[in-house]
């Protein structure tokens, strides 16, 4: 992760490593469903990651408890516009909730204080996927939105590899760049979530 934040005419910029996050890891989830009904498409698309850390206050005697939320729902719905043995094109539409929450406790005293920002944006996108052998595909995939609805500009960039195992169940490699700028009256978000995927995708039918 990697971006700035600014509140009250405060800012502050910041640059996060996998190992950084990692290191402060709770809970994650990301995962992707998508109902098809003949060409019509529907993606629902869920990122939830909850990070933690405690820090002792040697001088007020006290240890501050600190969390930080991320939850990032798309839902799409599309046409597949080519369907074909050796190439799959779906054009795209949807919307995508953002939230970003924090928390700060103390043990000795009752003090806590949270803070969240949440909003919506509008989207637009495509997918294409390229059947190369009957085990092997690659999809690359993308949307752009907000237009100042929600963010002023957020936008995805996704592409992916798979390798079929058995011909309902395949491996997945790929990344991912997820951006979004942010702002209000008193404050912004500016930021991107990158990394590399690794999952399994299920056919079921």
């Amino acid at each position: 992760m990697h971006g700035g934040i600014g509140i009250d005419g405060r800012e502050t910029s910041f640059s996060v490593s996998a190992g950084d996050l990692l290191s402060h890891f709770r809970f994650g989830l990301m995962g992707l469903v998508e109902p098809r009904y003949k060409r019509i498409v529907m993606l629902l698309d869920i990122i939830w990651v909850r990070l933690g850390d405690d820090r002792a206050l040697s001088n007020l005697a006290t240890v501050a408890n600190l969390k930080g939320t991320e939850f990032i729902l798309t839902q799409k719905i599309g046409y597949r516009v080519i369907d074909t043995d050796r190439i799959k094109i779906d054009g795209l539409a949807g919307f995508r909730y953002w939230h970003y929450g924090s928390n700060v406790s103390f043990t000795t005293n009752t003090l806590n204080y949270s803070g969240s920002q949440n909003w919506v944006d509008p989207l637009v996108g495509g997918r294409i996927t390229g059947i190369l052998t009957p085990k092997i595909e690659i999809t690359v995939a993308g949307d752009v939105g907000g237009w100042g609805a929600g963010s002023q500009l957020a936008y995805q960039a996704v592409g992916v590899i798979g390798y079929r195992i058995k011909p309902a169940i395949a491996l997945q490699a790929g990344y991912r760049y997820l951006a979004t700028n942010y702002r209000t009256s008193n404050g912004f978000v500016d930021m991107a979530d990158s990394g590399v995927m690794f999952g399994v995708s299920i056919n079921l039918k």
